[in-house]
């Protein structure tokens, strides 16, 4: 299927206006869909992984350029491999017969408009498990209307507070700005997150701040943002699995990891705000991570 939108593709706001059948935009995609990864996954928040795993999707490419992204290999230099929007609503399938809780989209944003078909298809279909769009939230507004109805579940990244320094390692000045507006419309979309009897989500919105080191992405006032706008009732995931990658190697304020300190004051600002729904992470310096989450609302830090 040709689509209109990727021959001019405005579908994030980069807003290359470039025709993805021919050449490629700011994120380096092809029109066609390009996935890395598809797999049970057990290492998300709890209420995602469950005991049976998260049905997980990696996309190649991102409209990100993370100076310390680290699914570089897929994100950065686009390793994977093309799929059918056949091939894909097979995968999705696939994973549900294998116990999954959800399907996990890993970075799908600038592949918006196919899979807002395959999703159609795949409700259609009987798919019975939640769709799970899980993305740094650099979103346009206009496709984030589009898939009202087809996402379940949004686990939405928080990056940044400070435009310097979302310009500074993402390349992406306007990223604060852009994604609270996209925070907005994914809550007015699905609400809070919601789980089943059992602990697993079923629909909503779970937001994650992954902290940098020397407080560069600003979480603690990030955290009086949110409050300030959504409430003390959002869910939120305060991630500690950073690890120096790609160029970060390069630069001296992110070639380490966060301290136990910079974390526990981090949580520290979340509980005295009175965050009633918090999910904590153990530290990590290196690669060889699997995240391991509390729900420190329920069993404290």
């Amino acid at each position: 299927m040709i689509y209109p939108e990727l021959q001019a593709c405005t579908i994030c706001p980069r807003n290359c206006n470039v025709n993805r059948y021919q050449n490629k935009g700011y994120c380096g995609a092809p029109a066609e869909l390009m996935i890395n990864l598809a797999q049970l996954h057990f290492g998300e928040e709890p209420p995602i992984s469950g005991d049976r795993g998260s049905g997980t999707i990696f996309f190649s490419h991102c409209n990100l350029r993370c100076v310390f992204c680290q699914n570089h290999l897929i994100i950065l230099k686009g390793s994977g491999h093309k799929v059918s929007e056949e091939e894909l609503l097979k995968i999705f399938f696939d994973l549900q017969a294998q116990g999954a809780h959800n399907i996990n989209l890993v970075t799908p944003t600038h592949y918006s408009i196919p899979l807002i078909t395959v999703l159609r298809k795949a409700k259609e279909q009987g798919l019975k498990i939640p769709i799970l769009w899980n993305s740094s939230a650099y979103e346009s507004l206009e496709t984030l209307k589009k898939l009202d109805g087809l996402v379940d579940i949004y686990l939405p990244d928080f990056k940044y507070y400070h435009p310097l320094y979302a310009k500074k390692y993402s390349h992406a000045q306007d990223y604060p700005a852009v994604a609270f507006a996209a925070l907005k419309e994914m809550v007015k979309q699905t609400g809070f997150l919601q789980e089943d009897p059992s602990g697993i989500a079923t629909k909503g919105v779970l937001v994650r701040l992954l902290l940098l080191p020397n407080a560069l992405s600003g979480t603690k006032d990030s955290l009086r943002l949110l409050a300030d706008e959504f409430g003390t009732d959002l869910p939120l995931s305060l991630m500690a699995q950073y690890y120096p990658a790609g160029e970060a190697v390069h630069i001296a304020e992110l070639n380490r990891g966060v301290k136990p300190n910079e974390y526990q004051a981090v949580v520290e600002t979340a509980e005295e705000i009175g965050f009633e729904k918090l999910f904590a992470q153990e530290l990590s310096c290196d690669d060889h991570w699997t995240p391991k989450f509390l729900d420190i609302t329920k069993q404290g830090v």
